[in-house]
């Protein structure tokens, strides 16, 4: 009875030394507020002439197609199974009186 017990504190021992947590406490936050809009900047100078765009380049050349796998073996044939037996023929049956019924008038 002692060995039971004991284990049992000690499992109980470790389980809640395992639920120790130190708390920490997030940083508090910083809200920055905006400021009122400076004035709008100088507009950008046009660009000088319209672009003529360059040639287009060659079209790549196809890659090779690759080689077919190899196919696997065919596995064994499995062996025929044994042949049963044949059953014993049953017993011929008994031949009896052949009864004729009358119908009544």
């Amino acid at each position: 009875m002692k060995y039971p017990l004991l284990l049992a504190v000690l499992a109980g021992t470790l389980v809640l030394s395992a639920c120790e947590r130190t708390v920490v406490a997030p940083p508090a936050a910083v809200v920055t507020v905006p400021g009122p809009a400076g004035p709008a900047g100088a507009t950008g100078a046009t660009g000088a002439g319209v672009g003529i765009p360059g040639p287009t380049g060659a079209t790549g050349a196809t890659g090779a197609t690759g080689s077919t796998g190899y196919e696997g073996a065919t596995g064994a044939t499995g062996a025929t199974g044994a042949t049963g037996n044949t059953g014993r023929t049953g017993q011929t049956g008994q031949t009896g009186d052949t009864v004729v019924v009358v119908p009544a008038r």
